[in-house]
């Protein structure tokens, strides 16, 4: 897992208000998200991992043990079940609203970028991010 501790600036992003629209985010929540580039981080700390995603907006951290459903609070505030899980160097998350709304995070780690993609019902969203 060579890509654990490195950050990653976020340098495109496609789709992003469609998809938080498609999640119930807010408006205002929805222009200041769109108004950052975050950073991602993955770290590890013994048998969990944790995903910081840093912003002049927001930082949030994601702890996680691999295979695991847990409770997460999702940026926007809303609170969902959550199972994190590795297949190579690609990340998959998977959370699930009270509201049934269920979302999948694809995180391709590679030497020099990092590319998440989002999906939420019939919406994708795809953010490269760049070693920094």
């Amino acid at each position: 897992m060579e890509f654990v501790d490195k950050k990653y600036k976020m340098v495109s992003s496609e789709n992003f208000d469609e998809f938080m629209k498609t999640i119930g985010v807010g408006l205002i929540t929805r222009k200041a998200a769109n108004a950052v580039t975050p950073t991602v981080e993955l770290k590890k700390d013994g048998d969990n991992f944790v995903l910081v995603t840093s912003s002049t907006f927001k930082t949030t951290e994601m702890k996680f043990k691999p295979g695991e459903e847990f409770d997460e609070e999702r940026a926007d505030g809303a609170k969902v079940k959550t199972v994190c899980s590795f297949d190579g160097n690609t990340l998959k998350q998977v959370q699930k609203s009270s509201d049934g709304i269920e979302v999948t995070y694809l995180r391709e780690f590679g030497p020099e970028e990092m590319k998440a993609v989002m999906t939420a019902k019939d919406v994708t969203c795809t953010r490269v991010y760049k070693v920094q």
